[in-house]
């Protein structure tokens, strides 16, 4: 009896053991042809064998798109929760979310979206009159697909006149209306090939914008160089607009502009990088006056934040890496005589101004503390915020006695406050309801060392009670650039990754804005490494203190963020299970011959400055720096097809090489969405991609969530 008891047990054992050790399912990529393409740079050949694919006219490329994209949805589509997962994060989009109002005229407009419309409907309702608001502007009606979005309201000072721009499948090229605000009819034909701008009115009689000549060719891929700021003047055709600064005499690759709320002084700036502009000042009332230079190095920072006749008020990082808030009269504008009004401090400051006051808005380890000063600088008062998070909109107009602004943060949905200037207090004005528990998660801040010792913050977000034991599914999410500052902020699809016993974690790397310009140059050109390794160095913080495990974590970023994942991934492939790269820069030696990709070279350097810089940029390009033979994580590389920002050839490219190189049982793929750009035009996009993205990676770590009753049933 114990022997028949023996056989069976082995019997079972053997059964169980054929079963794990089944062979991972095997996934058949298209496959991409290779065509042979040399770029030579300081005497060094660098094979391209998938230049082909940066040509997004081509239909060859075309053919491509589709074919990689039937596999990335046939995978997809396999995932027996991933449609209860998009209900779920529908349910928690379906609450109705309403802008901070802003006054314009006789009017206060706002912007609210009742749930899941693709765009958010701008009302208005008179500031004297207690009637229900009214919709003044509804982009949902300007497409069956929602994939025509509104880009900006621009108003006169008189508020007779709104001009407001159009984005069509997501593309930075933008077109221009301009309506009549009390009977809502169109004023005159539209303006076509605006880009990288805003919208500056003079008087009535018409306003400033930026664009480009339209590139020969794509105008989704091909470079555009010389940024054009000119006038149009209403009724006038716009091939007759007056050219106001730039163009091939005054080579900038971005200018923009604005005007005074006196109207008496047009501001530009003119930028040859990300980093910093020239500044000039132009008289309005006189004709053909001069422009006055306020800032002359391009790569410092001086924005004009208020003006009392000649003086103005800049914010800027000249000798104050933290920035500092000087005066200057335009009838001496020296450096030397500029007057401090707000001195550097340990912080990063920003600067709002309304009802004459100036509110400081303070970055402290990347949280916002609001301080409120009078014209002088003097301190007036500390504004209590409601929590740890993120605040913006403080300011208005110089005649206002109040404000709304804005508050967020992980599990603090976008919530609006009314600030009595006069009185410095705040009290609720919109508070939204969201389907979800904010005190059954919680949020902290940790500080963790990097490769070279520096002290990097990092927030973490989970379920309380949740036990570190390594196998938590973790989405580890970043930036690292351009001096852009990741701050706290709410998204209602994450709360689906978190109340399935997600963790969400946010670390605050070099290269970004949030400890001043010092940190953003420790992640630039020759520096860069040191944001991969903040990234890598965060990762094994969660690993070495149980948070998670490599088979459970997830890496994303997007943009300079995709970069990101992209070179970590490449790096350290086995120190995550997912790799999420999302509208990346993947190929660092050509990304500034696309589209305005030739200003980011402050941050990152080009191939072509030297034969150090490119070797640098070789060595962590993702593209460059895949090997044969290696085994990924399982990577799902997102980009869009009218993206002409981090044009989908960067993508394209990655994929095909990553597909070639890889040698595991890791699914690596591409997931093309049509008619978007650099993010998700509609709601119903973004729904559909978050429902991707988290499908993906819940599946790869072997984790099927635990999905509310109420959707499965």
């Amino acid at each position: 009896m114990n022997l028949l008891k023996t056989i069976f047990f082995l019997i079972i054992i053997s059964i169980f053991s054929c079963k794990n050790m089944e062979e991972p399912e095997s996934y058949t990529y298209p496959v991409t042809e290779k065509k042979a393409h040399i770029d030579t740079y300081h005497d060094v050949d660098v094979p391209d064998p998938y230049h082909w694919l940066e040509d997004d006219m081509s239909d060859e490329t075309t053919t491509w798109v589709t074919s990689q994209n039937e596999v990335t949805d046939g995978f997809l589509n396999k995932i027996d929760f991933k449609d209860q997962l998009q209900s779920r994060i529908e349910e928690l989009y379906d609450y109705e979310r309403v802008s901070a109002p802003f006054k314009e005229g006789k009017y206060e407009y706002f912007y609210k979206n009742s749930g899941l419309q693709n765009h958010s409907v701008v009302y208005r309702s008179e500031i004297e009159s207690k009637e229900e608001p009214q919709i003044f502007l509804d982009p949902n009606t300007f497409s069956e697909d929602g994939t025509v979005a509104l880009r900006g309201m621009f108003f006169t000072e008189d508020a007779s006149m709104v001009a407001y721009m159009i984005t069509e499948g997501g593309s930075d090229w933008r077109k221009v209306i301009v309506m009549d605000t009390e009977n809502k009819q169109i004023v005159e034909d539209t303006l076509k090939d605006v880009k990288f701008s805003g919208l500056a009115w003079k008087g009535n009689e018409g306003f400033f914008y930026s664009s480009y000549d339209k590139p020969k060719g794509s105008e989704l891929s091909q470079k555009t160089q010389f940024h054009k700021l000119k006038f149009h003047k209403l009724n006038t055709d716009q091939s007759t607009d007056e050219l106001i600064y730039g163009g091939e005499k005054q080579p900038n690759r971005y200018i923009n502009a604005g005007v005074t709320e006196d109207e008496n002084y047009l501001v530009v700036y003119a930028s040859q990088n990300t980093s910093g502009s020239q500044v000039y000042v132009r008289d309005l009332r006189k004709s053909n006056s001069p422009f006055i230079q306020l800032q002359d190095d391009y790569f410092k920072r001086a924005s004009v934040m208020h003006n009392e006749g000649s003086t103005f008020y800049l914010l800027t990082n000249i000798d104050a890496p933290n920035y500092k808030l000087v005066s200057v009269d335009l009838k001496n504008p020296s450096q030397s005589t500029w007057k401090e009004i707000i001195p550097e401090t340990d912080n990063v400051l920003g600067i709002g101004s309304g009802g004459g006051k100036l509110f400081a808005d303070y970055l402290v380890d990347a949280k916002t503390e609001v301080k409120q000063y009078d014209m002088e600088g003097n301190l007036e008062k500390e504004i209590e915020l409601p929590g740890i998070g993120t605040a913006y909109g403080f300011g208005g107009k110089k005649d206002d006695k109040d404000f709304y602004y804005g508050f967020t943060s992980f599990t603090y949905p976008t919530t609006i406050f009314k600030y009595d200037i006069a009185k410095g207090s705040s009290e609720l004005y919109r508070q939204p309801d969201v389907d979800f528990e904010p005190s059954e998660y919680e949020v902290n801040q940790v500080f963790y060392n990097s490769k070279d010792g520096t002290r990097v913050p990092m927030f973490i977000v989970h379920k309380k009670g949740l036990k570190m034991n390594g196998k938590n599914p973790t989405y580890l999410y970043a930036y690292g650039g351009f001096n852009i500052s990741l701050t706290p902020s709410f998204s209602p699809s994450r709360i689906a990754w978190l109340e399935n016993g997600g963790i969400y974690v946010m670390p605050n790397l070099r290269g970004g804005g949030e400890y001043g310009e010092e940190w953003h140059l420790a992640g630039t050109k020759m520096k860069k490494q040191n944001v991969f390794d903040d990234f890598i160095a965060a990762g094994e913080y969660l690993i070495s203190n149980k948070y998670t495990s490599s088979d459970y974590l997830a890496i994303a970023g997007g943009s300079n963020g995709g970069l990101l994942v992209g070179a970590t991934m490449t790096q350290r492939p086995e120190l995550a299970k997912v790799a999420l790269p999302a509208v990346g820069v993947m190929d660092m030696l050509r990304y500034h011959t696309f589209t305005a990709g030739a200003g980011w070279a402050a941050d990152y350097g080009t191939a072509e400055d030297s034969p150090e810089m490119f070797q640098y940029l070789k060595k962590y390009s993702p593209y460059h720096a895949l090997k044969d033979g290696t085994a990924y994580p399982a990577t799902m590389v997102t980009t869009a097809d009218h993206d002409d920002r981090v044009v989908p050839a960067h993508s394209f490219k990655f994929a095909a090489r990553l597909q070639e190189a890889h040698n595991g049982p890791n699914p690596v793929m591409i997931r093309i969405e049509t008619n978007a750009g650099h993010g998700s035009v509609s709601t119903k996009q973004q729904i559909e991609l978050q429902a991707d993205i988290y499908s993906f990676v819940w599946k790869n770590l072997g984790v099927t969530p635990e999905l509310s009753k109420k959707v499965l049933d």
